[in-house]
């Protein structure tokens, strides 16, 4: 679809962007909106300024039935996406990650940015 043709007759605006465009599911967004917390956070990742792109270096490991990125607590069981390969391949064809070496994964500028519309919802903040 043209742009010109998200337009309404005498509306000079046009209709805001369609919510998750690539039609992720929801641990593939729950996964992208956990490696983009990750990639905020330096002692977890790397920022290419000139790309936009962030190298993932580690991923945080759990104890009990959590893990910490920053000052956030998660849930294991909504991080599961994180060590699930399909879910890695999925990102990496819709031009959202790529890998690289054996066990590297970057962030494209795209994944980065891309809207999860998850924002907090299953964040809570660290008691310890």
């Amino acid at each position: 679809m043209r742009a010109c043709e998200n337009r309404k007759p005498g509306n000079n605006t046009a209709m805001p962007p369609k919510k998750n465009p690539l039609k992720l599911n929801k641990l593939q967004l729950r996964t992208l909106f956990l490696a983009q917390l990750l990639a905020e956070d330096p002692d977890f990742a790397q920022q290419d300024e000139a790309t936009g792109a962030a190298t993932l270096l580690q991923v945080p490991h759990a104890h009990g039935n959590h893990f910490h990125i920053g000052q956030f607590t998660v849930s294991t069981r909504e991080a599961s996406g994180l060590s699930n390969p399909a879910v890695w391949t999925a990102l990496v064809r819709k031009g959202l990650a790529r890998a690289e070496g054996p066990i590297g994964i970057v962030l494209t500028a795209e994944g980065v940015s891309y809207e999860t519309g998850f924002g907090d919802r299953f964040l809570t903040a660290s008691d310890h």
